[in-house]
């Protein structure tokens, strides 16, 4: 956790983003690391676990991180807890939770809060469109014998 914070502090003090830092641990070593890119690299998804998940993933040549430990100096927001449930690690460590980030302007309760409501109630328009067109790639993919399923 101390190189997470780390981390954190470095990407902050150079003007990258937030103070967020991420590390990914495999058998007692680092294998991925990141912190927070949004704002040097105008990237909204640069967030430090995101970074830290393509970098360890790169590391180990896999789309998942399977007996991986995560060490993240918050609480992840939505988007990077999606991206730790889609890379399958053991288990995810955190520091700071998200009320102490929505202390520090770093609020994601109206992502939270978005889940929670159908399409008509969000804050941006969701329609569905072209339903049929995406249905018949499902029925492909499913029939698909090559598919490397994740």
């Amino acid at each position: 956790m101390k190189k997470a914070v780390e981390l954190a502090r470095t990407g902050m003090e150079a003007n990258h983003g937030g103070p967020f830092g991420c590390v990914i641990v495999k058998d007692g070593k680092i294998i991925g690391e990141g912190f927070n890119r949004v704002t040097s690299s105008n990237d909204p998804t640069a967030h430090a676990e995101v970074v830290a998940i393509r970098n360890a993933c790169d590391h180990l040549g896999s789309f998942q991180l399977t007996g991986c430990d995560v060490y993240t100096s918050c609480e992840p927001c939505p988007m990077c807890l999606g991206a730790i449930y889609w890379a399958r690690p053991e288990r995810i460590f955190y520091a700071a939770n998200r009320q102490d980030a929505a202390d520090a302007g770093f609020d994601d309760s109206f992502i939270y809060d978005e889940l929670e409501v159908s399409d008509a109630e969000r804050s941006i328009t969701f329609e569905s469109v072209e339903r049929d067109k995406a249905i018949k790639l499902f029925e492909e993919w499913k029939n698909k014998d090559d598919k490397l399923a994740y």
